[in-house]
């Protein structure tokens, strides 16, 4: 989706040019580290945490992307824990659930809604 943004909650987190197509990078806001992604074989932008769960390390951006089962997920790439990208879902069965924050995309930039940090 993209479109004109001027909704205060939405934290113009990066350009889009900064995320590696079928990538990740990570950006801060306040204490928080966010990992956002570009999906770019469908064409979606999803944003979660940076923690993974599993070792408490700030790696998920640097993760390699897939599905399963049709729904879009990360890799941790240190001990491949996966999640969903839409919804924080743990598939790996022995991990935490990762927080998922809303993503628009707009005049060049990755928007990501902070109002749930704030």
């Amino acid at each position: 989706m993209t479109e004109v943004l001027t909704d205060k909650r939405w934290y113009k987190a990066c350009r889009m040019e900064d995320v590696p197509a079928g990538g990740g990078v990570a950006i801060k806001y306040g204490a928080e580290q966010i990992a956002i992604f570009h999906f770019d074989r469908k064409g979606e932008w999803y944003a979660t945490q940076n923690q993974c769960p599993h070792k408490l390390q700030m790696i998920l951006s640097r993760g390699m992307l897939g599905d399963h089962d049709g729904e879009p997920k990360v890799a941790c790439p240190f001990h491949k824990q996966t999640f969903s990208l839409k919804t924080g879902e743990s598939f790996s069965g022995d991990c935490d659930n990762i927080k998922t924050y809303p993503v628009k995309t707009g005049e060049g930039y990755v928007f990501v809604d902070v109002s749930a940090l704030v």
